[in-house]
């Protein structure tokens, strides 16, 4: 099973494995855009250290097991995460971002995504790779829009919205990625 880089380079953005010894500015951007993410994402609410170390660690034995590769996003320092989840069944990845509220509106997101889709085609095995979010969360779709994607349904969840700014309806946005023989798993 091919592994994308540990640093990832697109535009503006590098993008960095995350390391265990980085929980401190994980927890500085977290706590600092709050605000920001909690409409959107439900760690937001309970975030603490030892959330954060949580997360660090569980990213390590993911990048391992192949289950996800877990990025910091950098521009000046670290201004986001990123990540690419093999949670869509075989042949696939999604793709999952949030940004420091800071850093919002410069492209940074869309960016970090690119560098992801292209780590996403250089993969064995990959056919596809998607970006899902929330209705009412139309920034995420702009990204997903700008790259390329196609949406491909609206999913109302079963058990509603897992955050306070979502509508319970998922948005799937899908980029086919063509077979290539250099990339087909035996």
């Amino acid at each position: 099973m091919g592994q994308p880089a540990d640093v990832l380079r697109f535009d503006q953005v590098e993008l960095r494995r995350w390391r265990v010894d980085d929980l401190e500015v994980l927890h500085v951007a977290i706590t600092e855009s709050r605000d920001h993410l909690l409409p959107w994402m439900p760690f937001a609410a309970t975030h603490d250290r030892k959330q954060g170390e949580g997360f660090l660690s569980h990213s390590q034995k993911q990048w391992v097991s192949g289950e996800a590769y877990n990025y910091a996003i950098t521009s000046s320092g670290v201004v986001g995460s990123c990540g690419l989840h093999r949670r869509i069944g075989p042949g696939g990845l999604d793709i999952g971002y949030w940004l420091h509220h800071a850093w919002t509106g410069r492209g940074l997101a869309t960016m970090a995504a690119a560098a992801l889709v292209q780590a996403g085609r250089d993969m064995p095995g990959i056919d596809r790779i998607e970006i899902h979010h929330d209705a009412a969360n139309p920034a995420s779709g702009a990204v997903a829009r700008r790259l390329g994607f196609t949406e491909i349904d609206r999913v109302r969840l079963p058990d509603g919205p897992e955050a306070p700014g979502e509508t319970g309806v998922q948005v799937r946005w899908r980029l086919q990625i063509q077979p290539c023989p250099s990339r087909r798993v035996p």
